[in-house]
């Protein structure tokens, strides 16, 4: 069964595409080798497309196999009908099939059950079918053994109605679809539990129609469910739901017909509801989940395609107070030169500290500091500024950097060293390539997102993963230096292979080009047709082995160089000629115009990462929470970003928090419409609660303040390759994008002071 006419009406994706895209899968091939180089057969599908054409062939895959489990179950119990084979291959979600499903379910002894063995479903069928004769006189009928009483026969017999009700597949649809338009989700705090449950506290009693309430809202009310500090409840307005029912089942006034309308409400309270708000609970877990894990994904992903320092020579600094600060010293690879220990925070010992440095930066020709933000991280970046070397320094975020130091792979390269080192080396090679480090850590350790924890951790893990693969084969991997854990996230390669590729790589010193690949033990063609334009091989014998030029289109290129009377080398990097090339004129049956059109765009840039320059950044003349003041307007760096709000580092050990109506000056659903993960900006200090270390900020009230700055513009700091010169303000109102945060720093302490 082909599902590609499914899949593309869903997606509003052409059938045809779809089914390409199908086939490629089906024969190995990877999202980012399907979005790069086939765009051609699959009409310029991006990864995100061909991720979601993946995933609903996943889902769909899951309901025909759920479906014919369940024809098989109904065929094989002897009840499979024309009318209900027709009903199922009506069904178009889970839950239609489960429906219809349900009466044929083996279950556990229900009332109805035992009022059927009892013998009293003909009278069920007698009080539903409402006609006139008296219910009463019917029931003594009925009498044995176990039923003694009119009123037990009775009872019995809407026991039998109320579950047959409960499973009708058209009454569950119509209270399906009640409870997605019109339920509440309610919320309370359990009776004396409010001190316990403080952190709750807008959920104490809360109430929203639940196809509004946001991702963040329902994950937090679950969590105070689950804790024990929340009572929940979803429900649409008990009148109306039973209303629609009787609407079903009632013919007019009778005897019979009261005691239907009795069944009726004992099915909706007894069964349905319950059942309904648990899959409706079910459900809004799982869209909130998705959400947030989206959050995740996308922080991630900004995080990875941060900016990168590049290939210098770094001093690392893991900072610390009682235990002195871990130094290493790291070369243009991220080997490790040189480790030491200083103790810069006790006055007696800061010279020798001075000492140490500047001796480590003079023998290693030191080019840039990395010092970790965590505890000690801004004193320990004051004393390193104040002895005047003349080099840049940056605080590098180590979230996660513990995680790491402990792990089996830091373990494995430095097994003679302890975390305090490996955790140094960590920060150093995170500002020289972030996306190279972090893909060493566990990215829930990462510290992005929110509420990861409550999240279904299987699809966490599953997204997490396609976004590092997906960061990972954006920027390419440079083949003779990379990890074997970012070796595995390359397209085509396994766990398995990348180790193999390490050792290969040891035997043979370093690749001089990529047919050399073909060499590694089980890295067979396709593989290599996988990875191959990913890796790049940097002073390569073949210069196009440094781009991202796929190797199948190098016979093309080299027609190209001869038909313009050159050679490859010569061809690569010179626009002009380049632009003379028609296109065209090289299409064949595997290489169509839009994959030319990308080879022509790389051999203009080759190799060029596109990830922005790391600049740098000072914050305000501020070291703790104690110092921050309401009203003070700072420097501050987006650290997280979720749905409610984004978080912002103002160099204090606390991030403050931006609620998403204090962003911008226009309405917004979403932080990420206006903000991105280390984006620099201007914030004032809204609130302040020391004792529960929150700070509350706003970057709208930052644009009017009376310091004069307009902060609707990012601040622009020093660039590492073109450093801007410090001038003064010729007016107070000046707009601070066009000054670097010295200058803007300046602006505000002539404002406010310290």
């Amino acid at each position: 069964m082909s599902f590609a006419p499914l899949i593309a009406t869903k997606l509003g994706i052409r059938v045809s595409l779809v089914e390409t895209v199908l086939g490629l899968l089906l024969e190995g091939s990877t999202i980012p080798f399907i979005a790069r180089y086939r765009k051609d057969s699959t009409g310029n599908l991006d990864e995100v497309q061909v991720q979601q054409i993946q995933d609903e062939q996943k889902l769909l895959l899951a309901f025909t196999e759920r479906k014919i489990f369940i024809e098989k179950t109904i065929t094989e119990q002897g009840k499979m009908t024309e009318a209900l084979q027709s009903k199922l291959d009506a069904a178009t979600t889970i839950a239609a099939l489960e429906d219809i499903y349900l009466p044929f379910k083996v279950k556990r002894k229900t009332k109805a059950v035992v009022a059927k063995e009892n013998g009293l479903e003909p009278l069920a069928i007698f009080l539903m079918e409402q006609g006139s004769a008296n219910p009463e006189e019917e029931a003594t009928k009925y009498f044995n053994e176990k039923i003694t009483t009119v009123e037990e026969a009775l009872q019995g017999a809407r026991d039998i109605i109320a579950e047959h009700v409960n499973e009708n597949a058209t009454v569950r649809a119509k209270m399906r679809k009640l409870f997605e338009d019109t339920a509440l989700l309610q919320s309370k705090v359990l009776t004396d539990k409010e001190a316990e449950a403080i952190k709750y506290k807008d959920y104490f009693d809360f109430s929203e129609p639940i196809h509004k309430v946001p991702s963040h809202r329902i994950l937090a009310i679950l969590r105070g469910f689950l804790e024990g500090f929340l009572r929940m409840n979803i429900a649409p307005i008990e009148e109306s739901a039973l209303y629609e029912i009787e609407q079903q089942y009632l013919k007019g006034m009778s005897a019979s017909g009261e005691h239907l309308k009795k069944a009726i409400k004992d099915a909706y309270r007894r069964l349905l509801q319950p059942s309904l708000e648990t899959e409706c609970r079910t459900a809004l877990k799982q869209k909130a989940d998705e959400d947030a894990i989206n959050v995740f994904a996308e922080n991630l992903r900004q995080l990875l395609l941060s900016a990168p320092l590049g290939s210098k020579r770094i001093l690392a600094i893991d900072p610390g107070y009682r235990t002195g600060c871990k130094v290493v010293c790291l070369d243009e690879k991220g080997e490790l030169l040189k480790t030491d220990l200083i103790f810069v925070h006790e006055a007696n010992r800061q010279y020798d500290g001075e000492h140490t440095i500047k001796q480590l930066v003079k023998q290693f020709n030191i080019q840039v500091f990395a010092i970790g933000d965590g505890t000690a991280g801004r004193e320990t970046e004051q004393f390193i500024k104040k002895m005047n070397l003349g080099l840049p320094v940056f605080l590098v975020n180590e979230d996660g950097a513990s995680v790491y130091s402990a792990s089996e792979i830091a373990r494995e390269e430095f097994p003679d060293f302890d975390i305090t080192v490996r955790g140094s080396v960590s920060i150093g090679r995170r500002l020289m390539d972030p996306l190279a480090e972090l893909v060493k850590i566990d990215p829930k350790s990462i510290g992005v997102g929110q509420y990861q924890h409550d999240v279904n951790q299987f699809r966490l893990k599953e997204k997490l993963d396609q976004t590092v693969v997906s960061c990972v084969n954006t920027v390419g991997v440079n083949l003779n230096t990379a990890s074997k854990q970012l070796l595995k996230y390359v397209s085509g390669i396994s766990e398995s292979i990348a180790e193999n590729i390490i050792n290969h790589r040891k035997s043979i010193k370093q690749f001089s080009n990529r047919e050399e690949l073909l060499k590694v033990p089980r890295l067979g063609a396709k593989a290599y047709e996988q990875c191959a334009g990913f890796l790049r091989i940097p002073n390569a014998e073949n210069p196009l082995d440094a781009s991202a030029v796929h190797p199948e289109a190098y016979t093309i290129i080299e027609q190209m160089a001869k038909d313009l009377s050159t050679d490859v080398q010569s061809l690569i990097g010179n626009e002009l000629m380049l632009q003379k090339v028609d296109a065209g004129k090289y299409v064949n049956n595997q290489i169509g115009l839009l994959t030319l059109n990308d080879i022509i765009k790389e051999l203009k840039k080759p190799g060029l990462d596109p990830r922005s320059e790391l600049e740098q950044f000072e914050f305000a003349n501020i070291f703790s929470l104690e110092e921050v003041k309401v009203g003070l307007v700072l420097p501050g760096q987006v650290t997280n970003l979720t749905r409610f709000g984004a978080f912002i580092d103002i160099g204090v050990k606390q991030d403050g928090l931006v609620h998403v109506s204090e962003i911008a000056n226009k309405f917004i659903t979403d932080p990420a419409e206006v903000l991105k993960l280390g984006q620099k900006v201007l914030v004032k200090v809204v609130e302040v609660d020391v004792a529960r270390k929150r700070i509350a900020l706003s970057i709208k009230q930052a644009q009017t303040t009376d310091g004069g700055v307009n902060a609707n513009h990012r601040i622009n700091s020093h660039n590492t390759s073109t450093p801007k010169k410090p001038g003064p303000i010729a007016n107070a109102k000046e707009d601070l994008s066009t000054m670097n945060v010295a200058d803007a720093l300046q602006a505000l302490k002539k404002k406010f002071g310290k």
